[in-house]
């Protein structure tokens, strides 16, 4: 299907000539024209698949069309991070390139002079607000932003702000908004928890599921099963037979970004950093250097796992398997975006091995198992139903916290130890008292011999 066969307006037709949109994806093709017919809805669709473009192409047609108030905000967009609301406002610039509507991006990590854009944006009524929960919540609570007026109500990767702990201040800036209005929730799953969200903020609304927490066919799995050692030498292997250009490397800890990226740099290759730690300006200076190819190879971690505006990465390695589905879903799924080709490795160490079984099983298919290089050794048998030594560890007792568990029963033994140490010292058993002659009448106990130390003067401090 193709975007000419909607009624967009010509303004909307020329931006997408422009960005060279002819035909549209899957969601595309089933969200545009409910939502042109001012329907609520719910889309579950795999990340890369086009989303925003659905959410945005109706609500900006509507907007082009008026009968809205001026200097007022008309829509509100949420997103779980910063990073995914510069890539909805960039695309918002794209589409609006030809048409009178104004939008401002409203996300935290900023100075004071893009704090002073966006409440001069609020203020004069910009069509469009794109913000994170948490900055948004702050406006709200400072009275810098009035939502009285607002007729769209947008929720991206509504899964993820979720997971984020942001149910409470989405349900809190839903009840800032009149009931009257046109609501959309955008996700790549479909838990309870976004099933009682849509309950409560949406009325009556259609469902398109398309695809649902499956990776894209033009991606081209891979797993390596290894011991953790052998890791980086499967990452120089790789790289060796074709040169890393456009690759995100994944990892689920913050330590290991610094470790894995000092690691790549001895041995010679152009690499970055991205993780949570990093300032606003640090993460918009690592992703504008990657964007223009000076930097070859991203490390990060899950915080790149949505929200980016890349669409020709070539190659997303997994070093440690992902404890949760949907985070491989979408890892992977930053390779292969908008129809064409990728390739997703993943690390698959002794101990992950069962949470990558685990995936495969909610994929309901067997990545392919390629063979170590014969420098490396021999690989682990892949046995995915073995419990890990991560499985085996127990639960913290009632009183233990989280990062001491065993400390309880190690102190408790050594308590034991003292004590029965000290009974054996003052009270000799029974055996040893029979043996001992009693003391006559009249006879005096002799004291316990006790050593009595004399603590050593102090010498002078030696004269220079």
């Amino acid at each position: 299907m193709y975007f000419t066969d909607f009624d967009f307006e010509d303004e909307i037709l020329d931006a997408l000539d422009a960005m060279r949109f002819e035909t549209c994806t899957p969601i595309q093709e089933k969200t545009i024209q409910p939502l042109m017919e001012g329907r609520d809805l719910i889309g579950v669709a795999q990340t890369g698949t086009g989303k925003t473009a659905a959410y945005l192409l109706p609500v900006l047609n509507k907007l082009c069309r008026g009968d809205y108030p001026e200097e007022a905000i008309n829509c509100i967009i949420m997103a779980p991070t910063r990073e995914l609301a510069q890539q909805i406002d960039r695309q918002l610039e794209g589409f609006t390139y030809f048409m009178p509507i104004s939008s401002v991006a409203v996300y935290g990590g900023n100075d004071g002079q893009r704090y002073e854009q966006e409440l001069r944006g609020m203020s004069r009524g910009a069509d469009i607000i794109v913000a994170t929960p948490g900055r948004l919540i702050s406006h709200i609570s400072l009275g810098n932003i009035d939502l009285s007026r607002v007729s769209f109500f947008i929720l991206d990767e509504a899964d993820r702000m979720l997971d984020m702990g942001f149910y409470n201040d989405i349900m809190t800036i839903a009840k800032q908004l009149p009931k009257e209005r046109q609501t959309m929730l955008f996700s790549a799953t479909m838990p309870q928890e976004i099933r009682r969200l849509a309950d409560n903020i949406l009325t009556n609304p259609v469902h398109i599921t398309l695809s649902l927490a499956k990776p894209a066919d033009g991606i081209k799995q891979q797993a390596y099963v290894c011991y953790e050692p052998q890791k980086i030498g499967i990452i120089k292997e790789l790289f060796a037979n074709e040169k890393p250009e456009r690759v995100i490397l994944f990892t689920s800890r913050k330590n290991k970004v610094r470790d894995i990226s000092i690691a790549l740099k001895k041995r010679g290759y152009n690499v970055g950093e991205m993780h949570s730690n990093l300032s606003q300006s640090e993460r918009d200076e690592i992703m504008y250097r990657f964007k223009s190819r000076k930097i070859d190879i991203i490390v990060a971690t899950d915080i790149l796992a949505r929200g980016i505006d890349i669409d020709d990465i070539r190659l997303v390695i997994n070093y440690d398997v992902p404890r949760d589905c949907d985070d491989y879903i979408h890892r992977v799924g930053r390779t292969a975006r908008a129809g064409s080709e990728g390739r997703a490795v993943t690390l698959v160490s002794v101990d992950d091995q069962n949470y990558f079984g685990r995936i495969e099983e909610f994929m309901e298919q067997e990545v392919e198992k390629a063979a170590l290089p014969a420098e490396l050794g021999e690989a682990p048998e892949y046995q995915p139903k073995r419990k890990s030594n991560n499985d085996k560890k127990r639960r913290p007792r009632h009183g233990e916290r989280k990062g001491q568990r065993g400390n309880g029963d190690k102190a408790r033994n050594r308590r034991k130890q003292r004590k029965s140490a000290t009974a054996a010292h003052t009270e000799p058993n029974a055996a040893v008292q029979a043996q001992q002659p009693q003391a006559t009448t009249g006879e005096a106990k002799q004291p316990s011999k006790r050593r009595h130390y004399r603590r050593r003067p102090k010498k002078d401090n030696p004269t220079p």
